[in-house]
């Protein structure tokens, strides 16, 4: 994977078969999450995003930890800086995580979360918009921002879509961290692990899954997805009956259900 992403410093990278492996390669700060590391994270999404080799994106953190939080050096870094407003440096370090973070909830490829140790702040948040996330034993989540007098400003939307407002508000305002099984129970994770093993098999499952459905079928329907409770339903629906009518006469629509009809699986599913 080298050609992906060629200066990759924070993050490990390797290909198995349809999947993305993308280690967060930062164990001696338990992963923080660095403007370097923001960036290296957007321009692995923005490789992938026309790549039809890759249908998967699986993140995960190197030494027991998915990520801590916000790297303290970078903040330390911006104090130094100055400009006002939104050439405030603090700004641009905030809005640069933002922006990789809709850009990773957008994306037109599955991606999964491997939630082990400190899942903390942007990890928190990079957790959210993963569409499918499994958790270790060991995993912790939290938003400890108010706890550290600053708030959990690009996070907090979609912490918010994932556990609903309610809980957000708990999570937020408190500054709660919760286990593996709390975490499940209020939607931040689908899944949990009770061993490393446990988690390899809960992935491979995953990935097999991911392996039937149709890349572009796929794509389409994370993106109809999104737009639920943002547009006015009619107009949606009108919408999403011309892309189904587009999917069923296209080829993957006739591969689909000649593979059906013939018992076999489609022809994606080998690519």
């Amino acid at each position: 994977m080298e050609q992906l992403l060629p200066n990759c410093e924070t993050l490990a990278l390797e290909q198995r078969g349809p999947a993305l492996m993308v280690t967060i390669n930062r164990p001696e700060v338990r992963n923080a999450m660095s403007l370097k590391m923001v960036d290296e994270l957007s321009a692995i999404f923005t490789q992938v995003e026309n790549n039809n080799t890759i249908r998967a994106v699986v993140i995960r953190g190197a030494g027991g930890h998915f990520c801590a939080g916000g790297d303290i050096k970078d903040m330390a870094g911006a104090k130094n800086q100055e400009g006002e407003g939104r050439d405030n440096p603090f700004y641009k370090l905030n809005r640069a995580f933002g922006e990789m973070i809709q850009q990773v909830n957008e994306s037109s490829k599955i991606v999964i979360a491997i939630t082990e140790g400190a899942v903390m702040g942007g990890g928190f948040g990079l957790a959210c918009v993963s569409d499918l996330a499994i958790a270790g034993p060991t995993a912790r989540f939290g938003m400890p921002e108010t706890t550290l007098g600053i708030i959990p400003a690009q996070i907090a939307p979609f912490v918010v879509a994932r556990t609903g407002l309610t809980q957000a508000r708990r999570l937020a305002l408190l500054g709660l961290r919760v286990d593996a099984q709390e975490a499940q129970r209020l939607g931040i994770v689908h899944e949990v692990a009770g061993n490393e093993e446990h988690i390899e098999t809960l992935l491979a499952a995953a990935l097999d899954r991911a392996r039937l459905c149709a890349p572009n079928a796929t794509a389409q329907t994370k993106a109809l997805l999104h737009r639920v409770g943002n547009e006015n339903m009619s107009d949606l629906l009108d919408d999403a009956a011309e892309m189904f009518s587009t999917a069923v006469r296209g080829p993957e629509g006739a591969e689909g259900t000649m593979a059906f009809v013939q018992k076999r699986e489609p022809r994606w599913a080998s690519n």
